[in-house]
Parts: structure tokens; sequence; C-alpha cells
């Protein structure tokens, strides 16, 4: 190897070790194992521009191995991005440092993608790659020709993740996609063969990839195969067999290197060993001008690249418009018009039919329940292997690689990626919807068949807990919409929330329409609005959403017979309800002493609105395989039951 690589190289591996022993925290191993390829990748071949950061046609560098984020805020640092400087990385996980203990998306900083939660990394990549692939048939390969790289580790490829992420990749050719394989052969409790003894090779050929073997510290081989992958036709695996903690004397190649810092007398014999003369978090000049001019040579490409964009700038423009208002409004005036008895996931079906009209920006796709959660419409067009002038991929029964690509292709661009599969799947998704909320990406998720309603497919398919873990989740809009208008309106906010994601909860069973007059403005943006009121002094609240608000105005009707006067609320969501002003909230639950909720779920989150003088109509345990009026009746969720019990409830 040359002294400028080994130099170059270097100045990686004792940054990070350097950082992680001045936070007495982190993962010093990976980075001084991954050096010599990042060298090689950063140096050689990488577009990208550190002067702009979010330059649309740079190939984007995933770190899917976020424990070892100082190889990626070295880099960064090195190559000049404004975003990190060796302050930031003397704070490294420390309180608001950009230099977290994994990466966290951030705009315009070169960090891609939040990673940490091992194999995420690896579908963010693939949804990077498919994004670029569908915007290089929209705008031409001299205007989008850029590629994913994706470093991963031996953990990466352990999570079912992967293995999900990985199937589909290979399906749909993506010759734009590399993995930086760190095969190293060691995870925190000790070598992967405690619990590993895959054929990579044969795996990933089997997946249908190509997979190339080198030797992660050889500078000669790591080019090579770099070289080799500008001209692949299939996504591509490097595997690159390295020894964690690279130059430490007594712990390369051990666990002790993976999750712990080194220790100061450790970093000495490093040094040695490395012949690093210089003080912690000191980078000899000479060196950082290297590294510098690596950054600088992508101003140069990017001058180039702005020379077809000036050519194409009114089609590259008209890529990033969407015509979604007037036609959400066309469709609200045809629900007025044509009332009808519909399942929200048909209705949500009837609102994409309208979008999907339109020129614009939206992916749609479903795992294997397209036919079920209606997310394919008859404008689509298919996603295919080596075809990407569709809009709408089939990712198979892929739960939770559909929402890690999801959240790659809103990461990548301007692109707006939905996806549908069944409420109680959420649970293969939440990992990565987490992440969604997390990086304030709008993503959409397609959850029908959203409670007991769904059926005789029984417990094992009816969702209980599910809303009420969504709910938790931090900067997620969950809508559970009562009808058309209701669902036109909760599709309408999430695809105009550009920093939230959504979920979409959608019933199977018909329902009666609730709104029959035209709405001025989006009512379910406010999160909860009176749907009915049958007297003006009331002494009842009723709270519901979705399909239980045709249940809470049954019960409201029956009430009134009774000289019981209440309104019905419906809430289609409970997080945009919470941005509300007090006095809007005072005006919706503090009318009444006595308030009750219908939700066919869990009555948890419903319970800080009722209070202590109130009743949660709900379910707290497993639903039953019947058809959905027999379990509804079942679990009490009938309008004579509920009336009984709210009576009793008042004359307390």
């Amino acid at each position: 190897m040359s002294k400028l690589h080994n130099d170059l190289a270097n100045c990686i591996r004792f940054l990070s070790i350097d950082a992680v022993q001045k936070a007495n925290s982190g993962h010093p191993g990976m980075p001084m194992g991954m050096a010599d390829v990042a060298t090689v990748l950063f140096k050689n071949f990488l577009r990208f521009n550190p002067k702009n950061p979010d330059w649309f046609n740079r190939d984007r560098f995933v770190l899917s191995a976020g424990h070892g984020s100082m190889l990626l805020y070295s880099l960064l640092y090195l190559t000049g991005y404004k975003s990190i400087s060796i302050n930031n990385i003397k704070k490294f996980r420390q309180l608001n440092s950009i230099c977290a203990g994994h990466p966290e998306y951030h705009p315009k900083t070169g960090i891609e993608t939040t990673t940490g939660p091992l194999g995420q990394g690896i579908s963010n990549a693939v949804g990077f790659a498919i994004a670029e692939e569908i915007l290089k048939n929209k705008l031409g390969k001299d205007l989008i020709n850029h590629k994913t790289y994706v470093l991963a580790g031996d953990g990466c490829l352990m999570e079912g993740i992967s293995h999900e992420a990985m199937s589909l990749a290979g399906h749909l050719k993506l010759k734009n996609l590399v993995m930086l394989f760190d095969n190293n052969s060691i995870s925190i409790d000790g070598p992967t063969n405690l619990a590993v003894s895959d054929n990579f090779k044969k795996r990933f050929e089997g997946y249908g990839w190509d997979y190339i073997s080198i030797n992660g510290h050889n500078e000669k081989e790591i080019f090579k195969a770099l070289k080799k992958v500008q001209k692949a036709k299939k996504p591509t695996v490097i595997s690159c067999k390295t020894k964690i903690g690279y130059g430490s004397p007594n712990k390369s190649g051990k666990a002790s290197s993976h999750g712990s810092p080194l220790g100061a007398d450790e970093i000495k014999l490093v040094r040695k060993a490395l012949n690093w003369k210089t003080k912690p978090f000191d980078i000899p000049n000479k060196i950082l001008n290297e590294w510098r001019k690596i950054g600088q040579r992508g101003e140069i490409l990017e001058k180039k690249w702005n020379k077809a964009l000036k050519r194409k700038k009114i089609k590259f423009n008209q890529t990033l418009k969407n015509n979604f208002t007037t036609v959400l409004k066309k469709e609200k005036e045809n629900a007025i018009k044509e009332p009808k008895s519909l399942a929200t996931r048909k209705c949500s079906e009837m609102t994409l039919n309208a979008l999907t009209k339109q020129k614009n920006n939206l992916i749609g796709g479903s795992a294997d329940l397209a036919g079920s959660n209606n997310t394919k419409t008859k404008n689509h067009k298919i996603i295919k292997p080596g075809d990407f002038t569709g809009d709408y991929i089939h990712y198979g029964v892929r739960e939770h690689a559909m929402s890690g690509v999801m959240n790659g292709i809103a990461l990548h661009s301007h692109l707006i990626p939905y996806g549908g599969t069944f409420l109680i799947f959420s649970d293969y998704c939440k990992p990565s919807i987490r992440l969604s909320a997390l990086m304030k990406k709008r993503v959409i998720y397609v959850m029908t068949h959203d409670s007991i309603g769904l059926g005789e497919d029984g417990p094992t398919h009816q969702p209980i807990e599910q809303l009420s873990g969504l709910r938790a989740i931090p900067n997620l809009n969950v809508f559970r919409p009562a009808d058309r208008i209701e669902t036109i309106e909760c599709w309408e906010h999430a695809l105009k929330s550009s920093k939230t994601p959504s979920v979409l909860s959608l019933t199977r069973q018909n329902l009666n329409p609730v709104r029959k007059i035209y709405p001025n403005k989006n009512l379910c943006s406010l999160g909860a609005y009176e749907v009915l009121r049958t007297n003006k002094k009331i002494n009842l609240t009723i709270l519901a959403s979705g399909s239980e608000v045709n249940l809470a105005l049954e019960v409201s009707h029956k009430l009134a017979k009774d000289k019981i006067y209440s309104k019905v609320i419906s809430m289609p969501c409970m997080e945009l309800f919470e941005l509300q002003s007090k006095s809007y909230k005072n005006k919706i639950l503090e009318e009444t002493k006595f308030k009750i909720s219908i939700e066919a779920g869990s009555s948890d989150c419903w319970k800080k609105y009722v209070g202590d003088n109130g009743i949660a109509f709900g379910i707290d345990e497993f639903g039953k395989s019947a058809p959905y009026k027999d379990i509804y009746k079942y679990f009490g969720l009938e309008s004579t039951n509920i009336k009984n019990v709210t009576k009793k409830l008042l004359n307390k």
C-alpha cells in the first residue's frame, strides 16, 4: 500500500479512536477495520460535494453499521463538510452534538439516513437505488446517473430485514447498488461462528447479486473491485475481509475492540504500531490538505452536471411539482354528491385513483396485499426488474423491508412513497415506522383491516394493541377515518405533512357516510370535531374514531329517545388534536362532566380523554374468529349495550 493511502486511512482510524476514548463510549473497531475501504471509495469513486451536501446527483453513502458512526463523521470532517468540525468530533456522543452515538439524518450535512438498528441502512439503500432508477427514467441518464453504496457488517446481515431487502434488490436488478460488507467475523458476543455459518457467496448469488471477495486492507484489491462495480449489471456485494480494531496490538480481531474504548495504554501502542506521532484529534496539515482535495473534486463534477441541468431545467422542475389540492377538492364534491356505504379501504382506493390520474411524485406499493389494501389503481404501472418507468412496487411478503425501502425513497429526493399491509402487520414494520418519524420524512403507511371488523380471520389478524402502540410514537400521525370524506381529508393532510409520516388505519367493512355537507376546510386536520349534537344543552360527550363513529351516532340517537342528550366527536387523529389550542380542546372535552369513548381496540389511549368519570369502551383482550357483527356484539360494542351501561354511569 502507498504511504499516502496509509496516512489518509490512519486519519480516520485515529479520529475514531480519540473520539471514542474522549467520550469513554463508542465503537472504535469498525472504523479502524474499514478505514482502508472507505478511503479508496471516497478518494477514487464516490461522487459528492461537501460544499453542496444535497447535490441532487451525488452518490449516496449509507452507513448501515451505524455503531461505527465515527467512520462517517471522520470522513465528513476530513473531506470538508461544514456540518462536522473538529470540535463536533471532540463532542462525540455528547448532548446535542451532531456526532451522535449513531448517525442521525439531517439535511445538508452528508448524513444521508438515521442508522443504528442493524439492517435498516440496507433497506434504505435499496430505496435510494430504486428512487435513482425511477428518476433516471423520468429525467435521463445525463442528469441522473449516480450510485448508492451501503456499508454493512455481520450484524446487519443477520437481521431479517437484510434478507427481505436484498432479495427485493436482486429481483429488481438494482445495478446501481453496491454493498461494502465488513466481513470481520466479530460481533459483540465474540466470533460470529457462535451463531452464524452462512455461505455468504451462495446466499448473495441466490438473491441475484454479484459477489466479489477481497482483502479489505489491500489498496489495490479494493480499487479493482470498486472499479469493476462501476459497470455492474446486478447489485453487487464486495466482501471485505478486514480485521476489527486494525492496528491494535492486543485488541485487533477481537470483540474487545467492538464496542468499548481501547484505553489510553492500548492507544499508545496503536500509535506506535501505525507510526502515528500526532496528539489526539491533531491531523497533520499535509494529510488534511490531501483529504480536502478529495472533497474539492466534487465541485468540478457538480459544475459539469449543472450544464446538463440547464438544458433540462423546466423538465426537472416539473418533476418536483404535485397537484393534490384540486384533485382532492373534486373528490370531496363527488363524495357528497354520491353518498354510499363504503369500506374506508375502498374510499382510499377511490382517492388514489383520482390522484394517480395526475402526474405527481407518488410511488405506491403493497406487501403482497394490493387487492386487499386497495393501494393499486387502474392508473398504476408496475415497476419491474430492469424497468423503472412505473410508479407501483410489488414488495412481496416483506413488510419490514417495504417500510425501510420507503424511508430510502423519501430520503433520496422529492418522491412520496406509500405502502400497504394489514394493521396487524404494523408490528413487522414498527422499527422502520419509528425511523420515519425520527427522521421527519413524509412516508405514508396504508394499514387496512384495522380492527375486529375484519371478522373471520380471527385474533391472529385482528389488531388490538397496535393503534395504541403506533399512537405512542412521537411525530407520527395515526389517522382512523370514519367515512369517505374523512378518508380524503386524512390523505390530504398526510400528503401535505412534509415532516411527519402518517398511518392510515382503514376498515374492511362498509361504513355509512358521517359527513353529508361539503366541507370548506379540512376538519380532520383538527384531529377531533363535532359531528352530531342531539340538543343545545347536553350532559354527555361521546368520542369515537373510524368505524365506531357510526356506532357512536347510533348510541347518541338511542340515548336521545330516553331524553339523555349528547354530542358525538369524531377523533380521526389524536396527534393532531393534541396540537390544537387549549380553548379548542376544552370546547371538545370540557363541555360535559361525563364522557365515553368507543373504539374497537385497546382502551388505553382513550382513558386520558374520558377521565375518572368516564368509560372507554374497547377491547383489551384478543379477538375472536366469527362474522364481524357477532364479534362486536360479543365484546359489547353494540348500541343497546353501550346505551345501557352509559345510563348507569349517568345515574351514579
